[in-house]
């Protein structure tokens, strides 16, 4: 008996009338064979490879099947517009059968998020911070309790996250509201350690199933413009989206805006997307870009994810991603339909060019960034206990304790850390304690207590941005604190459209703007480049080290790259090169380690620590650079500092590390400074796995070289 017969008739009718489906695809099929078994399961595929009906069918198969009232299933989502784009999709499976979905996030309407005539839906598609508020409340959380099925999309999204810890916790809440193993679906692009996702998912509670149908393969389309004037460069860019539906991807907002701006005028029906524009105006982006011909989106990572924007022509790439996963993610974006994935490069130099390469041949290599959940997240355990006190109103020490401890997110976390936890909330005031008994104190209310401890529901730290409001109450998107200050009566642009500032409200961080006149307009946000992943770093010195790409690049574009390699000496992979340079004063030193910026600020701050004199120490994706390290032998001099550096005991390095800021984790301010420091050596820094991989590198001196 073929899985299509098997189905409920519901579902083969939705499948056969409204898709034109007389059978399932082979990810389809493993799904439902794993969901229909009792097993939580991990569905990777690429972009349009199916993912989503993956889970519905199974699980809207069951819901029918087994009678199922109340909310049998909970969607969750990392973005908002996710939940928005997927509504429809979920409505085809639901409502001719008869179940009832609801969308429950901030853009939903407050009157709108509860249950309809006290009938909870069958499906619930939620994000985790809105799931979180939903716990607080007794009488909708009791409309939980048949729940059977969770749906988790885009998690590789979640993972290496303090919102993944969250989700955690909140499915093995999930597991005790309901009384029973939920079962979890994960839904996710290409990740490079797939069955450690699974594991981290399931939390070993019952058999679990990885289902990885590769892509079958087909040929790609790469063209790669390497052009240095930054005019004729976007010429180009322009040519190649001219008459096309394109999506033109860069690394960061304000090239986003700036790229925006450049070819207003020469493309037709351009737009923009970023994180900082509204909800609206980002609906508004994708709904133009669905329904007409020609059309363009400069965008950021906010269109990686599986908002669905229809088909493509061509991807285009601003510089090289990040990772090959987000390379991955964006080529995925074309390519449908039995058209080959287009991909056009638009590059300053060859070093760019360079890196584009290393990206790509990873990618065909099917290397992909391995995902690290945290591992001491103690800046959401902080977060839990207070919630869970705040929730109880009166809750005993021993109750937190048996809390924390079954929760299998916080799993590391030993009960002498709790303690210190406890004792330094109650030091701050934070938490105040009657015998056994601990209570919200007057730090808590002061700190989080405002809006009904809505501060207490999200782990995303808010940042110092302002929202840029009309006189009429318009939200137009969100702006640099730093951005905003002095700039009334300035222009800038944002959206694509030009503003002008008439005044800012420091208080409620908040700016009033009205339609500007055009013309040139700066804008920027703060938070510098992320950098290349390790995987691209190494692939970069892979590429050098074997003196060229394997792609195969036109001549020209293998010119560039040969000039770039035939400028460094030879190289041994995987080792770490120490050469001299000249400099102003004296000889430079420069440590190539094709290792990543993480690595490498670690490696700068050991130098700085370990050297006998003051050295000025800078550090980028592929090396550092060593300044004032004497005029004579300077290379030898850092090269045996490297070996002694080796030789250190793990934690002296790790003493040499600053702590980075209390911005970088929400609720930092109230961590006592031990635990602190160990969340940010653990995973910050990732400092053990640096100390592993530094200690075992050939380190290798090359003498002068110019």
């Amino acid at each position: 008996m073929d899985t299509f017969s098997r189905l409920h008739e519901g579902v083969r009718e939705v499948l056969a009338h409204r898709l034109g489906w007389n059978e399932l695809r082979a990810v389809q099929e493993e799904a439902y064979c794993a969901v229909d078994a009792g097993k939580d399961v991990l569905v990777i595929a690429p972009t349009a490879g199916g993912k989503t009906e993956a889970a519905l069918i199974p699980v809207v198969d069951g819901i029918l099947k087994g009678g199922f009232s109340g909310v049998s299933a909970i969607y969750l989502a990392p973005l908002k517009a996710l939940i928005n784009d997927q509504e429809d999709r979920f409505s085809a499976f639901c409502l001719p059968n008869g179940l009832e979905i609801l969308k429950w996030h901030g853009d939903v309407p407050k009157g709108d998020r509860a249950w309809k005539d006290d009938e909870p839906p069958h499906i619930l598609m939620i994000t985790p911070e809105s799931l979180e508020v939903l716990l607080m409340e007794r009488e909708l959380s009791a409309g939980l309790s048949n729940l059977h099925y969770i749906i988790i999309d885009e998690l590789h999204a979640f993972v290496e996250s303090d919102r993944g810890v969250q989700m955690r916790v909140l499915l093995d809440r999930l597991d005790k509201l309901s009384g029973r193993k939920l079962q979890r679906i994960g839904l996710s692009a290409t990740v490079g350690n797939p069955e450690e996702i699974l594991a981290w998912l399931s939390g070993s509670r019952h058999g679990e199933v990885l289902v990885q149908i590769p892509a079958p393969p087909q040929p790609k389309k790469f063209t790669f413009v390497v052009e240095g004037n930054d005019h004729r460069r976007l010429k180009a860019l322009a040519r190649i989206v001219k008459g096309k539906k394109a999506l033109v991807f860069v690394n960061s907002r304000s090239d986003a805006e700036a790229v925006n701006t450049a070819l207003a005028g020469q493309v037709d029906q351009l737009l923009v997307h970023h994180s900082s524009l509204s909800p609206a105006s980002r609906r508004e982006t994708e709904k133009s870009f669905s329904e007409s011909g020609s059309a363009c989106i400069i965008c950021t990572s906010t269109l990686e994810l599986g908002i669905d924007i229809g088909d493509l022509d061509v991807v285009v790439q601003v510089g090289p991603p990040h990772s090959v996963s987000s390379f991955l993610q964006r080529m995925g974006r074309s390519g449908r339909r039995g058209k080959p994935p287009y991909v056009a490069c638009i590059l300053k130099d060859a070093c760019e060019l360079l890196c584009m390469a290393a990206v790509i041949e990873s990618a065909s290599r099917k290397e992909v960034e391995p995902l690290t959940p945290p591992d001491k997240p103690y800046n959401v355990l902080v977060q839990q206990v207070i919630l869970e006190i705040v929730r109880n109103r009166r809750t005993s020490i021993s109750h937190i304790r048996r809390f924390v401890k079954g929760l299998n997110a916080f799993k590391n976390i030993r009960t002498r850390q709790l303690d210190a936890l406890l004792q330094f909330l109650g030091d701050s005031g934070i938490l105040v304690s009657d015998g056994d008994m601990l209570m919200p104190g007057p730090g808590a209310e002061q700190t989080f207590g405002r809006s009904n401890w809505k501060d207490l529901y999200s782990v995303i730290s808010g940042g110092s941005e302002f929202r840029a409001v009309t006189p009429d109450g318009e939200v137009v998107g969100t702006l640099d604190a730093r951005f905003v200050a002095g700039k009334s009566g300035r222009s800038f642009s944002l959206g694509g459209k030009s503003w002008t500032f008439l005044k800012s409200d420091d208080s409620h961080e908040l700016v009033v703007v009205v339609p500007g006149k055009g013309g040139k307009n700066e804008i920027f946000w703060t938070g510098g480049q992320a950098g290349f992943s390790p995987m691209v770093c190494r692939a970069v010195g892979r590429i050098i080290s074997e003196g060229g790409s394997s792609l195969p690049l036109p001549e020209p574009d293998q010119k560039n790259i040969s000039g770039l390699i035939e400028a460094l000496p030879p190289l041994i992979p995987g080792g770490m090169h120490v050469m001299e340079k000249p400099g102003k004063r004296g000889p430079d030193v420069t440590i190539l380690t094709f290792r990543g910026r993480m690595f490498n600020r670690i490696l700068a701050s050991m130098i700085r620590a370990g050297a006998e004199r003051k050295l000025a120490v800078s550090y980028h994706d592929f090396s550092l650079s060593v300044k004032n390290a004497g005029k004579e032998n300077a290379a030898l001099r850092m090269y045996d500092l490297l070996l002694k550096l080796q030789k250190r005991k793990t934690d002296e390095g790790a003493e040499d590390l600053k702590i980075p800021g209390h911005e970088t984790w929400k609720f930092a301010g109230a961590l006592p400074p031990q635990l602190l420091r160990e969340m940010a050596l653990t995973d910050y820094y990732h400092y053990q796995e640096f100390f592993k991989d530094f200690e075992s590198s050939e380190v290798i001196l090359i003498g002068s070289h110019g």
